[in-house]
């Protein structure tokens, strides 16, 4: 989503590296091009406005004068400003102090709230903690159908005690839209009596103008009490999100904010503007279709994002929950040991990053990935596939010994798994180079290319100076053909039955000192040398 604003940001910084002392007028052409580029992500013009104004006044202070490099220094400015209009620390949720806790989501029509539901529930649920989902949207068709299936793949149980509205049903006769206040009402109840220490409210999406709807809101609001009320917020809607918010804020109020749908390809100006308007926190956000796609809003990590600095902390919380902890340490074991990294161990590694989600998000995490976002965005998800149906159409014996893989074994791999024969050899070079990589980190304690441990595949470096150790020429193997082995056997054969040319020691062929019994008159000599011989 931030993809234009980072690019733009990044590129600003990038003029400011090659200078060494910053003048007012730099900093003047740096604060414009940073309010431009907020402009363009639909941020607020009041956030724009005092953004800029924080940026450009300790852009011109003794924090920038005095640093050692002013470049580096504006940056971090910018970094610590973008945390600032973020939220700034992030705040986890407020847990009621006697079970259970009432989370109310509110928010507008569309904005994903059904689904967010299932989210929050099994992110809670993976805490440690016994959600439990309240059906209170009784005017959206089907939607109380939706989260009872949407709570079936959380595993969450749902309270629904009124199917609410249906497609179609509105002119049948007995046909009724329930009453949201007391469904809500009674999910509360039916959480104290069943042991539930979290009960999550889905309520109906509504318009800011909509004031009968808002009234609703606040009612439920009203009669549940709840301890944190998340307003819904749809990522993509740009500037008319500081309107929406306000609106919600007036007619309902609400103590967090959930972004979603911020894995869009919109400007992403909601995210800047939200918190900063309303004072309100970004406590999550959605990032996906999938239950999985949701994480808590960090500030800091957003900021860096933004910056092009990455996000590994993220990653590596993602990594924690994807990879068993005793596979990891079985796998630290097997290297120590010697023993060989194999394709059945690259199959499990393959699994585990399945599990992190998409290798398009994972690699974007990572600092100085904006300079390859094309290639990223061009990177295709079904690889991952090919590779595990490549090793799945292998024995376990090919698995453990990849060596024994020959060409008709290839052929069967390769027709097996419905890719080809070009398909197989390439992974097995690459898995050939991510053996020898585990090898030498093995002997060495940690990455190649560190510490004199040698370089990855493909690592350039500069050439010593000195001179270079000769290298011992590489034995000629074997012809595959067999008459051509065979002749090459008989040459070998009658070069070592040959004598040789000269005795033991001898480093040319010539006799270090004449034979027993030579005359020494007789040997044939340069001119000049015979007075050395007493002739």
């Amino acid at each position: 989503m931030f993809a234009t604003l980072s690019d733009r940001l990044t590129s600003t910084f990038k003029n400011l590296r090659s200078k060494g002392r910053l003048s007012e007028a730099d900093i003047d052409a740096t604060v414009r091009e940073i309010r431009r580029a907020l402009l363009d992500a639909d941020v607020a013009v009041t956030v724009v406005r005092e953004f800029t104004g924080k940026v450009r006044e300790r852009a011109l202070s003794a924090e920038v004068s005095g640093a050692l490099n002013p470049a580096q220094q504006v940056v971090k400015i910018v970094n610590d400003e973008l945390v600032s209009v973020l939220g700034g620390d992030q705040r986890p949720l407020r847990f009621a102090k006697t079970p259970p806790t009432v989370i109310l989501l509110a928010g507008l029509q569309g904005a994903g709230k059904t689904t967010l539901a299932g989210k929050l529930a099994q992110h809670l649920r993976e805490k440690g903690h016994t959600p439990l989902l309240v059906a209170a949207d009784l005017q959206r068709p089907n939607a109380v159908t939706q989260l009872q299936v949407v709570g079936e793949r959380a595993g969450v149980p749902v309270f629904a005690p009124h199917p609410g509205a249906q497609e179609g049903a509105e002119h049948l006769p007995g046909a009724s839209a329930g009453d949201p206040v007391a469904v809500a009402r009674d999910g509360v109840a039916t959480a104290r009596s069943r042991q539930h220490d979290v009960v999550i409210v889905d309520t109906a999406g509504r318009l800011g103008v909509d004031a009968e709807m808002m009234q609703q809101a606040a009612d439920i609001r009203d009669a549940v009490q709840p301890d944190e009320i998340l307003f819904v917020i749809d990522a993509m809607i740009g500037q008319d999100a500081v309107t929406t918010a306000q609106a919600f804020a007036d007619g309902v109020g609400f103590t967090g904010v959930v972004l979603s749908k911020l894995d869009g390809d919109a400007r992403g100006g909601a995210a800047l503007s939200v918190a900063s308007v309303t004072g309100r926190p970004i406590l999550f956000a959605s990032t996906g279709e999938k239950l999985t796609d949701f994480e808590v809003f960090h500030p800091d990590r957003m900021a860096g994002r933004i910056l092009d600095m990455g996000d590994v902390l993220s990653l590596i919380e993602q990594a924690e929950k994807a990879f068993d902890a005793d596979q990891a340490e079985a796998m630290a074991g097997k290297l120590v040991s010697g023993e060989d990294f194999t394709l059945e161990d690259f199959l499990v590694q393959m699994q585990g990053l399945r599990q992190m989600g998409s290798m398009k998000k994972m690699l974007g995490m990572l600092p100085g990935m904006g300079q390859m976002r094309e290639a990223i965005e061009n990177f295709d998800e079904r690889e991952v596939d090919r590779i595990e149906a490549i090793i799945r159409s292998m024995t376990p014996g090919e698995r453990n010994n990849p060596k024994i893989i020959n060409g008709s074994r290839r052929a069967r791999i390769a027709k097996g798994s419905g890719t080809t024969t070009t398909d197989v050899n390439q992974l097995l070079e690459r898995f050939a180079g991510a053996q020898q990589m585990m090898k030498q980190m093995a002997r060495g304690g940690g990455m190649p290319g560190v510490g004199g441990m040698g370089r990855l595949p493909g690592m350039g470096g500069k050439k010593s100076r000195g001179k270079m150790a000769p290298q011992p020429k590489k034995a000629k193997g074997r012809s595959g053909n067999p008459a051509k082995r065979a002749e090459q056997e008989r040459a070998a054969a009658s070069r070592s039955a040959a004598p040789r040319s000269g005795p033991a020691g001898s480093a040319f062929g010539i006799p270090q000192q004449p034979p027993a019994g030579a005359d020494p008159g007789s040997l044939e000599l340069p001119p000049g040398l015979e007075k050395y011989l007493g002739r």
